[in-house]
């Protein structure tokens, strides 16, 4: 790992503070930055092979999903002139590092047309700046030569250049200087119950042969009277299991799959359920005459199973209500999922 130490000219391209201009590297920089770490860095240069292998490795992490996080300073025409580069990695929680996030400085280097002119110092301060104040690293590592441990020292690192490491913490308003940063750690159970509370629900869609829909009429909810198979997840259940459970306990009958999720349909709380609901609903498939004729309720919830065409629903129902059943009608026609947020009001 190289560094410029000393600049001494500002013959190049320098931002209104003086600075030379520093972006973030993409994945279209993934082979200049593996081009460079073989000129520079290693020991030995790679070979083409190496270099592709390299490059299509670097560019997937170069994303806002990787782990890699790059920083470089462009020639005037167009080249790379340097670049640092950082890899962000999990380690334990402790006083000095509470997020649990680090970070190893893989690379700099500066091109030798571009060095001395304080490239080096731009790419990595720019690089340690940003995971510290937007990726929430705190323990900083890296290996480098004799000559540019001195820049690192400036930079906060400590130890010999085999292996420099330093914390660093985004000042808090207020916080005392030098103080052993508060943990953001709760108990599980107290995380749990600061969430905002919620209950989950599944439904199936079942049509007879000629696509019109099956409604169950409710003996305890006015509000709703006709509704498709279904009911609140147990704890712990998988939301197919529940389909499947709830098909049974409410019409005798066994729901095969595979799992088809037609919509998603989200609850606001209100004041007689204080809590949002969200229901997944999945495709029942098409019912014979003879299945419909078979379905055995459970009358402590359902007293009749019925079966008409999709507009005739619409006078036997709350609005929304209906709309939830002709949104789940089109995604299974059109064959692309709903989202209804308007269901449930009573």
């Amino acid at each position: 790992m190289n560094a410029d130490p000393a600049p001494t000219t500002a013959a190049e391209p320098r931002d209104a503070a003086g600075r030379p201009p520093v972006r973030a590297a993409t994945p279209a920089d993934a082979e200049a930055i593996t081009r460079m770490r073989s000129a520079y860095v290693l020991s030995s240069p790679l070979t083409e092979d190496w270099i592709r292998q390299c490059t299509d490795e670097l560019a997937p992490r170069l994303t806002p999903e990787g782990d890699a996080r790059a920083f470089v300073v462009e020639a005037p025409d167009g080249t790379m002139a340097a670049c640092a580069l950082g890899l962000i990695h999990p380690v334990l929680p402790a006083p000095a590092y509470p997020r649990g996030r680090a970070a190893r400085v893989r690379m700099v280097a500066t091109h030798p047309n571009h060095r001395r002119r304080g490239y080096a110092r731009a790419v990595v301060s720019t690089l340690l700046d940003h995971l510290a104040d937007v990726e929430d690293v705190t323990l900083f590592e890296l290996h480098t030569s004799p000559d540019a441990a001195p820049l690192y020292r400036e930079l906060g690192f400590s130890g010999n250049p085999a292996l420099m490491r330093m914390t660093r913490h985004r000042q808090r308003a207020g916080a005392v200087p030098g103080a052993q940063p508060d943990s953001t750690w709760v108990p599980p159970q107290q995380y749990a119950d600061a969430l905002p509370r919620a209950a989950a629900f599944v439904c199936l869609y079942v049509t007879d042969e000629d696509d019109r829909p099956l409604q169950l009429h409710s003996v305890y909810s006015p509000g709703h009277p006709w509704h498709m198979i279904g009911g609140a997840l147990d704890l712990g259940e998988r939301p197919w299991d529940a389909v499947v459970r709830e098909c049974r306990e409410e019409t005798g009958m066994t729901v095969a799959g595979p799992p088809r999720l037609l919509a998603t349909v989200y609850g606001q709380p209100r004041a007689l359920r204080p809590y949002s609901t969200l229901q997944l609903i999945f495709d029942g498939g098409r019912l014979t005459d003879a299945q419909i004729r078979g379905i055995t309720l459970n009358p402590r919830e359902h007293d009749e199973a019925r079966v008409l065409p999709l507009a005739e629903w619409e006078a036997l129902m709350p609005a929304r209500d209906f709309a939830r059943l002709r949104a789940v009608e089109e995604a299974r026609r059109t064959g692309v999922a709903a989202y209804v947020d308007t269901w449930g009001n009573a």
